[in-house]
């Protein structure tokens, strides 16, 4: 056989070769992508179902992943470290609309000590809700189980201490605090933002991150809280009573502008 004849055949083999690994990567990635939307969709529809369950919690879990990506940002993490601490800010209070707590939650009354012990069950029961997505967002329930955890190992459930706690949990677990303090409830008026900010100071090295605190005492930052606590307090329930629609969240699963996207191309 002629060597150029030769070469050409290497060089064909090399390109069948290569084009059937590229095929393969492109099916293994299209197959991801596709696995990937499927799980968006499922978290999606849980977020749907939480508003519609319990539009309270619905709208405070939107609210406490407002603020804790903006305690992830200015502590400049990487985007998908604030993806994973939106996701578990989203679905941190999933275990309360466990019909064992529902009506303890929605009392508005102080709790007694057995109702304390029951929601502290809250955790873990949103924990298990998570478990069979932990594959594709191992951070979710483990997350959503740590959020009560504090930084001094006095919190629940597993009693964690200082960086043995998810960082995830660590941020929702400020932000959560902080939208505790500044929303309005039937029992009592919320906080102003200062307020709010010197209780979670209060906490630090105790209930919360030592540095995280420092860093969401700082100006600059307490200024950004407090924009989006305003624009959170602007999109809240008065605009739905008027007829608007609601403002679909901004959570990076979505997964519907690229099915719809492709659907259309289709």
């Amino acid at each position: 056989m002629r060597s150029d004849t030769r070469h050409q055949l290497t060089t064909a083999a090399s390109l069948a070769a290569g084009l059937s690994a590229g095929l393969l990567v492109y099916r293994e990635n299209k197959s991801r992508r596709l696995v990937e939307r499927v799980v968006a969709g499922a978290l999606e529809t849980l977020l749907n179902a939480i508003q519609a369950n319990d539009e309270d919690t619905g709208m405070h879990v939107r609210r406490v992943a407002a603020y804790a990506l903006v305690i992830g940002e200015e502590a400049g993490l990487e985007e998908h470290e604030c993806k994973a601490i939106e996701r578990v800010a989203l679905f941190h209070d999933v275990g309360k609309i466990h019909e064992a707590l529902f009506d303890i939650v929605h009392e508005g009354t102080r709790l007694t000590p057995e109702e304390r012990r029951k929601i502290a069950t809250h955790p873990q029961r949103g924990a298990d809700v998570l478990a069979p997505l932990a594959a594709f967002y191992p951070e979710l329930p483990v997350g959503v189980l740590s959020h009560h955890e504090r930084w001094d190992g006095t919190g629940y459930p597993r009693r964690l201490r200082g960086n043995r706690i998810p960082l995830e949990a660590r941020v929702v677990s400020i932000a959560d605090t902080f939208d505790a303090l500044t929303h309005t409830r039937r029992y009592r008026r919320g906080r102003g933002i200062d307020a709010a900010i010197e209780v979670i100071s209060q906490g630090r090295g105790k209930q919360f991150d030592p540095d995280l605190v420092d860093l969401v005492s700082a100006p600059p930052v307490v200024e950004r809280l407090a924009r989006t606590h305003l624009d959170q307090t602007r999109e809240r329930r008065p605009g739905r009573r008027n007829g608007t629609p609601e403002r679909a969240p901004d959570v990076s699963f979505r997964w519907r502008s690229e099915s719809l996207g492709a659907q259309n191309r289709a």
